[in-house]
């Protein structure tokens, strides 16, 4: 009744329940565009603003440690 679990479609796991946002004011709802990401869907992207090179993120997929 308070929009605490919301219903979405995820491009892999199908229908999902998620939390909702518990902030609910009235003249700007909460709005759920996207689903949660995926296992390592941002590693690179994150990696990359810590400042690591392609390079070095490939050495790090190779040996494995993401």
């Amino acid at each position: 009744a308070r929009g605490m679990v919301v219903d979405m479609e995820h491009p892999t796991a199908g229908d999902i329940r998620v939390i909702g946002n518990p902030m609910h004011l009235a003249d700007t709802p909460p709005s759920y565009r996207t689903p949660p990401p995926i296992l390592g869907q941002h590693t690179d992207e994150i990696l990359r603003e810590l400042g690591k090179c392609e390079d070095e993120i490939g050495r790090m997929r190779a040996a494995g440690i993401i």
